[in-house]
């Protein structure tokens, strides 16, 4: 059973605060932004020659992110579970947007997954099915930020920095790395499939 129903949350969101970062529920364009910065710390400088797979992409910002840092990868996918945010994706970033639920749809390969707070709201066990999914089709790394610490939450979906060793370990992930220095209650996560020079 869902923690709380996706759909309704989202749609609330988006009717309350439209295209926005709080319309995918980020408390502001400024975090939405130091998120996108730090995943972006742990990917290639120049993603020119990348493809990559953007993981609950919502309205597709992550994208727009890339576009204004002139550094769009060779293929761009992103997927989502709401069709209204596949829709809204698709017309902003004109790219390939997939209407799936991650956690139990097997995705397109790419060199690297992402996923910026799609997870916030899962269950303890669709959020390990949700990085299962992601970490196997990735080629080199899944990089994720998810909201960590020890909050009890009826409606968020806080992941401990132990829970995510012990699944670095279930899946055989090469090489981890973490940054936890940047946001209260938020963590990037790497799982890289080859350890790092």
């Amino acid at each position: 059973m869902p923690r709380i129903e996706s759909e309704l949350f989202y749609k609330n969101a988006i009717k309350k605060h439209g295209l926005s970062p709080q319309g995918v529920c980020w408390l502001s364009y400024a975090h939405q932004q130091i998120r996108f910065e730090i995943i972006c710390d742990f990917l290639p400088k120049n993603l020119k020659n990348t493809t990559l797979t953007d993981a609950g992409c919502g309205f597709g910002d992550f994208y727009i992110y890339l576009q204004n840092n002139y550094n769009i990868p060779k293929r761009y996918i992103g997927i989502d579970s709401l069709k209204i945010m596949c829709d809204i994706a698709k017309k902003r970033t004109e790219q390939k947007i997939i209407h799936a639920d991650i956690t139990n749809t097997e995705i397109d390969v790419s060199d690297y997954v992402i996923c910026s707070g799609a997870m916030n709201i899962l269950t303890p066990y669709e959020t390990v099915t949700f990085i299962s999914n992601c970490y196997k089709a990735s080629k080199k790394a899944f990089i994720f930020n998810i909201l960590t610490g020890k909050v009890d939450s009826q409606t968020y979906n806080y992941l401990s920095k132990e829970r995510v060793i012990s699944l670095a370990k279930d899946l055989a992930v090469s090489h981890l790395e973490f940054r936890e220095d940047y946001l209260k209650n938020d963590i990037c996560i790497a799982f890289y499939k080859e350890a790092k020079d």
